[in-house]
């Protein structure tokens, strides 16, 4: 095999229409487009979307979607993730700190994933009832405020 041998795979290179070169070519003349009309002229075309006047499908079909700003501001910790801090009282600015908050975020609720087996001191979190119930089984505490 040489370089000046090298052919692409056939069909691989299709040439391309050449419009407007005359009656034999089958595209000469109106070079596809027909007679008169917007589509015919040249610059000639519609917004996309657009239907003839006809309500368009992106106006026809419901609204759907919602993104909460609660969901942006507040985010959910494990308490399997709090159990594994080294820290002896766990709130808002030791989760900063480790980085295990989204920018952001202005609330944080502690929640159970699983039983935990170290006491933890969560200080100014909110904690939901499963969760508190397993902190304060082993012996750690949930002061709120």
């Amino acid at each position: 095999m040489y370089l000046n041998t090298i052919k692409p795979a056939k069909g691989a290179k299709k040439v391309s229409k050449r419009l407007g070169r005359g009656i034999g070519s089958g595209k000469g003349k109106t070079s596809g487009k027909g007679h008169k009309g917007q589509r015919a002229r040249a610059g000639g075309y519609h917004k996309v979307g657009f239907e003839g006047g006809q309500m368009p499908l992106q106006r026809r079909l419901p609204k759907f979607g919602f993104t909460s700003r609660m969901a942006k501001t507040s985010q959910e910790i494990r308490l399997s993730t709090l159990e594994r801090l080294e820290a002896a009282e766990i709130n808002f600015n030791v989760l900063q700190e480790k980085k295990l908050l989204k920018a952001g975020v202005t609330k944080v609720k502690v929640i159970l994933d699983e039983p935990i087996k170290k006491a933890v001191t969560v200080v100014g979190l909110k904690v939901t009832a499963g969760a508190k119930k397993a902190i304060e089984s082993v012996g750690g505490k949930v002061v709120e405020g």
